[in-house]
């Protein structure tokens, strides 16, 4: 962030009047600025959106958005959940919540697939199928997806611990074991957390295969990681964005789940006569009745 900062001070006096105020705008409301189009930023400081382009390209950016990325990659882990909610009301305006949001998550799913390293990818399914054992943690909102991929894995697998996260110590009490030929999978978007970020470097010191899912590599989560599986995350927003994280873990237990095809159809088997058996689902009406 300093470094942009820095770039677009020192560049100042050179600029024309409309970029000026386009650059004192950044300077002052850069956490607003990272997330408003060129031509929402260009009304917003009386100029055209075509000034707000040419703005970019004087600071050696392709375009607008490649400028603006830049600005959200560096501030993502600083907005607090204030500035957020200020944010988000400031994008939303009058529009539609619902297509608003819908839109912002298709977004985040095609950002992914740009972005998601294949090998990583493959790489994070090699270590799982390999692995002596499984550790999976995932706080806050991060729970619920570590607890999706924890139901999922424990039906693939009988060598899976989904970590609890009531306190600090007990996180480490259920990782005490973990060493070499262990796999931990750590889950963290901004704000991330150092609960996780800990945990990872613990298992990491112990001579474990760390995997991150996460939304950026230049998340404190990637620098730790083996594999690092990126998902990208709208933190213009209070509430979380979990779509594009929730397509990724999808993606990775079908990918586990085909490397175990027959091993995977006799369990699944054997699940449903379980099913059946105790009345576990709501069986269909019988149609003649």
């Amino acid at each position: 962030m300093n470094d942009l900062i820095t770039k677009i001070q020192s560049e100042l006096p050179g600029f024309s009047k409309g970029q000026k105020q386009i650059a004192r705008f950044i300077l002052e409301h850069y956490d607003k600025a990272a997330f408003m189009t060129a031509s929402r930023l260009g009304t917003t400081v009386g100029v055209s959106e075509s000034t707000v382009v040419r703005f970019a390209t004087e600071l050696g950016y392709d375009g607008y958005p490649h400028l603006q990325r830049a600005l959200q990659e560096m501030i993502r882990n600083k907005l607090t959940s204030v500035q957020r909610m200020e944010v988000s009301s400031d994008r939303m305006g009058g529009k539609d919540v619902l297509q608003t949001v819908l839109h912002a998550d298709m977004d985040m799913i095609r950002m992914t697939l740009d972005e998601l390293d294949r090998e990583a990818f493959q790489g994070a399914v090699n270590a799982m199928m390999g692995a002596r054992r499984i550790y999976i943690l995932g706080v806050r909102s991060s729970n619920a997806l570590a607890n999706f991929v924890g139901f999922y894995f424990n039906l693939l697998f009988d060598n899976v611990t989904l970590i609890q996260t009531n306190s600090v110590s007990e996180i480490f009490e259920q990782i005490l074991r973990i060493g070499e030929g262990d796999v931990f999978l750590g889950i963290s978007f901004p704000r991330y957390s150092k609960r996780t970020l800990s945990a990872m470097r613990y298992s990491k010191d112990q001579g474990a295969s760390v995997i991150a899912l996460t939304d950026s590599h230049l998340s404190p989560l990637s620098r730790v990681a083996d594999h690092t599986l990126i998902a990208k995350s709208d933190m213009a927003s209070f509430v979380d964005s979990l779509v594009a994280p929730l397509s990724v873990i999808n993606a990775l237990i079908v990918a586990v789940g085909m490397s175990r095809k027959e091993e995977i159809e006799k369990t699944f088997n054997s699940l449903e006569s379980i099913w059946e058996e105790y009345d576990v689902y709501e069986k269909p009406e019988d149609e003649t009745n």
